[in-house]
């Protein structure tokens, strides 16, 4: 073998090395489901909650992704708002932002839930961390006044920080009792695959518009 070729077969090589070992190095990209009970899997069995069907859903789809669960059941905006800072780690690439539902339920004053979705929106730009945000629609029952000014809080609120927006998480399966548990208001698994299969197309844009994310 004359020398030329020594020396390009011995850089062939090296690269393809170097291309191993930053293959073998790149993280998946990482998401973290920020919610209530709804994120949290109430009353579903292991691998059938929400977080976990998604990052299988994606996974099927081609995306390197890990997805965590830091849903806790029975929060509200004010609980999670006071626990975002250490349930959403370093290095965290996309947040889907979940709560409000329990404020809705509890007849919390629309304006406190704003403020505390606000504030951590605002945390987490500071972060530099993407969010989608999952809206949350109120009970008719709670009156036209409640309704309007609970169901505007999402849409205003994507678009003050330019936030990725999912109208209603729930889309679906709201009302249909065969995709919920007996309660009347959590999806059992079959209504977890709706939410998924719904909400796919607006979590891959989310990715897509993240660097690096694909």
């Amino acid at each position: 073998m004359s020398f030329k070729r020594l020396i390009a077969a011995g850089l062939f090589l090296l690269l393809g090395i170097c291309g191993a070992i930053s293959s073998a190095g790149a993280e998946p990209f990482k998401i973290v489901g920020f919610g209530d009970s709804l994120m949290a899997g109430f009353g579903l069995g292991p691998g059938e909650g929400f977080t976990d069907k998604l990052q299988a859903a994606l996974r099927a789809k081609g995306h390197d992704v890990t997805v965590a669960n830091a849903g806790v059941s029975g929060d509200t905006s004010s609980g999670g708002l006071a626990r975002l800072d250490w349930s959403v780690p370093d290095g965290t690439q996309l947040v889907i932002l979940e709560l409000g539902a329990n404020d809705m339920l509890r007849g919390v004053s629309p304006d406190i839930t704003k403020k505390n979705l606000d504030e951590m929106l605002d945390k987490l730009k500071q972060r530099r961390i993407a969010v989608l945000l999952a809206g949350m629609r109120a009970a008719p029952n709670l009156g036209a006044d409640y309704q309007a000014a609970f169901d505007a809080i999402y849409p205003e609120l994507a678009k003050k920080y330019d936030v990725s927006l999912y109208p209603f998480f729930l889309d679906g399966v709201a009302g249909q009792p065969g995709l919920q548990l007996e309660d009347g208001m959590h999806p059992n698994a079959k209504g977890i695959d709706q939410m998924v299969e719904r909400i796919l197309p607006t979590v891959e844009k989310a990715i897509a518009a993240v660097p690096g994310g694909s």
